[in-house]
């Protein structure tokens, strides 16, 4: 009975979830709230898949499933679940399933990794352990009732403006510590530590994302990561599952490709703008890693919008 009166709690909760979210979500995509770091997310149709460079997040549904890529391994997560990226992960997303009638609605909030890292420091029930093995970066696990109920109550912040600057703050804090404590929190530990070959290659990531226009300079990465060249490109493919070439490239295609889809610049000039000297190679790697020449992808982007747009407007 005792469990029965826990699965029911759970349901409700969700659903409560899910109709704040609904409700505060008033446009198609990612939208911040006003609560620091909370985005919302709502989704009235399924969509092809979607590649970003995503900084270090919690992401939790309410209502509908999302497939996650990163390079060949995939993970899917729904109601039940959550998925943490704790690092700057270049990952691709795809909605599942969703319907103006029945959306995909979900929360995004961005992990403060230094206010995690002091966090661990106060706690010891949190066990890092001491592999050198470098974490993927990215997990996903099952949902708890206690951050449930701590995600509830942040999102239940936009119905109270006037308490969000006092109490966000402490029910963030809160969320932290119920993802350190969980079952998988030892994989967030050890991606918060200062030291490390998963911290150090991280560093040679954020330059690399800051500086991916230029070309690719092994031997800095290695300086910033505090390793040889072989053995940074050996834990960067084990940190990303791709080697530092091919990550500056998936860089600089997602930039072209939202500087296409913004209308700023056609074909030749966006490659050339994120680092390529040969349209052809550009146009060749944009068509293979989107499945379309970039000409065609606009067109294919341009015509979803649309049709979500009348969608709305219908509704």
């Amino acid at each position: 009975m005792a469990q029965q009166d826990q699965q029911l709690q759970i349901l409700l909760r969700r659903a409560e979830l899910a109709a704040l979210i609904e409700r505060h979500a008033l446009h198609e995509g990612f939208q911040a709230s006003a609560v620091p770091r909370l985005s919302l997310i709502r989704f009235s149709h399924a969509d092809h898949l979607v590649h970003a460079v995503c900084e270090p997040a919690l992401c939790l549904l309410a209502q509908g499933s999302q497939r996650v890529l990163l390079g060949s391994e995939e993970s899917v997560y729904d109601p039940d679940s959550y998925l943490v990226i704790a690092r700057h992960l270049r990952v691709a997303g795809q909605v599942v399933n969703a319907s103006a009638e029945l959306p995909h609605l979900g929360l995004r909030l961005e992990l403060d990794m230094d206010a995690l890292a002091l966090l661990m420091c106060r706690i010891d029930t949190v066990h890092a352990g001491t592999s050198s093995a470098v974490s993927r970066g990215l997990y996903s696990a099952e949902l708890e009732p206690a951050l449930l109920d701590a995600m509830l109550r942040l999102v239940r912040l936009l119905d109270a403006p006037d308490d969000i600057a006092t109490i966000a703050p402490l029910t963030t804090q809160e969320i932290l510590y119920r993802l350190l404590t969980g079952k998988r929190g030892h994989q967030l530990a050890r991606m918060a530590l200062d030291d490390g070959p998963t911290a150090r290659v991280s560093r040679a990531i954020h330059w690399l994302r800051v500086h991916y226009r230029e070309p690719l300079q092994l031997q800095i990465l290695a300086d910033l990561a505090h390793m040889s060249v072989s053995t940074l490109r050996i834990h960067f493919k084990a940190s990303t599952l791709l080697s530092p070439m091919q990550y500056q490239k998936q860089l600089r295609l997602q930039e072209a490709r939202a500087l296409l889809f913004a209308g700023q610049l056609d074909a030749a000039s966006a490659g050339h703008r994120v680092g390529y000297d040969s349209a052809t190679q550009f146009i060749r790697d944009y068509s293979r890693m989107f499945g379309a020449p970039p000409a065609r992808d606009v067109r294919r982007f341009r015509e979803q919008a649309a049709q979500a747009s009348r969608g709305a407007g219908q509704r």
